[in-house]
C-alpha cells in the first residue's frame, strides 16, 4: 500500500528525509524541490515516446511501452538509490503523483524501503508554494537608490540575527544591467520560486523580515506576485547615501570587470542614457574612469527608481542617513530605526 501524503506534510517531512524526484532530466532542471535527487524513471528521449504514444494509442499501449523501457533499468534504480541515502524512508514524487511514481514507489518499497509519495506531484507542490507566500508576513523593506550599499546591510542585518530574504542572492543578479556581472548563471523563473518558499519557509512569520527593495524583474527571473505585492505593501526604511559614497561602491563592484562586459551592459540602457552620455560612458570604460561611468550610469537609474519608489502602494518611507561606508555602523543605525516599525 502506498502512502500518499499532501504537500505540507511531505515538506515537512523533507526537513530530515531525501526527496526523490522520479521525472525526466528536462523537467527537473526546469524547477524542482530544492534537495530533491533525480532519479527519472525515463530520460527525455523516453518521455516523449510514451507521452505520444499515450495521445496517439492510449493507456495500455503507453504502459506497455513504459514497461519495455524500465524493465531493464529497475535494478539500477535500487542502486543509485544505495549511493543517494542509507535511509530506510524517502519522500517520491512525480509531476501529477500518479504511474511514474506509483511505479518507483512500488519499486523502492520491494528493494526494503518506506515510501511516502507526494499527492497530486509536482503540480500540487507548486500551486501550495504559491499559496503560502500569499500568507501575510511582517515585512520591512530596505531601499534606497542604486549604490546606497543595501545588500550589504541586508548581510548585516542577518549576521545580527535579523530575519532577512536575500531576494538577489537567490536569483544570482543584483538587479540593474551589470548586476548579472561576475555572477553566476541565473535560475529559471520556476526555479528561482522554489528557491524563494525553500527559504521562506524557514522563517518565523510573527517576527519581522527584511527584504531588498527590488522591482519586479531581478534580471531575467521574476517576484512571485504575492510576494511582490506584499513588498508593496511593506514599510520602507530608506538608505539615504552620498553621490560620492555611492560612486565609490559602484567603482569598487564593477571596476574588476571586463571592460568588453562593461560595454554590453551601458549599450543596454543606451536609449535611456542618450547618445552623448553613452559615448562617454563607453569611451570613460576604455580609459579606465570608472568613476565617470559610475556617475553616468547612476543618472539613469536615479530617475528609474525615484519613479519606481511613487508607485508604492504603501507611502510610509522612513529615510536613514548613511555618513560612511562602515557596514557594521550602517547596520545599526539602521536597526535602530526600525525598532519603531518592529
Amino acid at each position: 500500500m502506498i502512502n500518499r501524503i499532501a504537500s505540507a506534510e511531505f515538506l515537512d517531512l523533507a526537513w530530515v528525509l531525501p526527496i526523490i524526484d522520479v521525472r525526466s532530466e528536462k523537467e527537473y532542471n526546469q524547477g524542482h524541490i530544492p534537495g530533491a535527487f533525480n532519479l527519472p524513471l525515463f530520460n527525455n528521449e523516453e518521455r516523449g515516446v510514451v507521452g505520444t504514444l499515450y495521445k496517439n494509442s492510449g493507456r495500455e499501449a503507453s504502459v506497455l511501452k513504459g514497461l519495455e523501457l524500465a524493465g531493464p533499468k529497475l535494478a539500477d534504480f535500487v542502486k543509485q538509490l544505495h549511493k543517494i541515502t542509507d535511509q530506510k524512508k524517502i519522500l517520491v514524487h512525480c509531476w501529477r503523483g500518479g504511474l511514474r511514481s506509483e511505479s518507483m514507489a512500488w519499486l523502492f518499497q520491494v528493494a526494503g524501503y518506506e515510501v511516502s509519495v507526494l499527492e497530486g506531484g509536482y503540480k500540487t507542490y507548486r500551486r501550495f508554494i504559491r499559496e503560502r507566500l500569499s500568507q501575510p508576513a511582517n515585512i520591512i523593506v530596505l531601499g534606497g537608490l542604486t549604490g546606497s550599499g543595501k545588500s550589504e546591510l541586508l548581510h548585516q542585518l542577518g549576521q545580527k540575527g535579523k530575519q532577512v530574504l536575500d531576494l538577489e542572492a537567490l536569483a544570482c543578479h543584483k538587479g540593474s544591467v551589470f548586476g548579472g556581472l561576475g555572477q553566476s548563471c541565473q535560475p529559471t523563473n520556476e526555479q528561482f520560486e522554489n528557491d524563494i518558499f525553500a527559504a521562506w519557509g524557514k522563517l518565523n512569520p510573527s517576527s519581522p523580515l527584511w527584504i531588498e527593495d527590488e522591482s519586479r524583474m531581478i534580471g531575467n527571473v521574476s517576484i512571485p506576485d504575492p510576494l511582490f505585492e506584499q513588498m508593496s505593501r511593506a514599510v520602507m526604511i530608506r538608505v539615504e547615501s552620498t553621490l560620492e559614497q555611492r560612486v565609490r561602491r559602484l567603482v569598487e563592484e564593477y571596476s574588476k570587470v571586463e571592460k568588453q562586459d562593461l560595454h554590453k551592459a551601458v549599450l543596454k540602457i543606451s536609449e535611456k542614457l542618450g547618445g552623448t552620455n553613452t559615448k562617454k560612458a563607453l569611451s570613460a570604460i576604455d580609459a579606465g574612469d570608472f568613476d565617470t561611468v559610475a556617475s553616468l550610469a547612476l543618472s539613469y537609474y536615479d530617475k528609474t527608481y525615484t519613479h519606481s519608489v511613487l508607485k508604492r502602494e504603501n507611502p510610509k518611507i522612513y529615510s536613514v542617513s548613511i555618513e560612511s561606508n562602515d557596514p557594521l555602523k550602517n547596520a545599526a543605525l539602521i536597526l535602530e530605526a526600525g525598532k519603531s516599525i518592529e
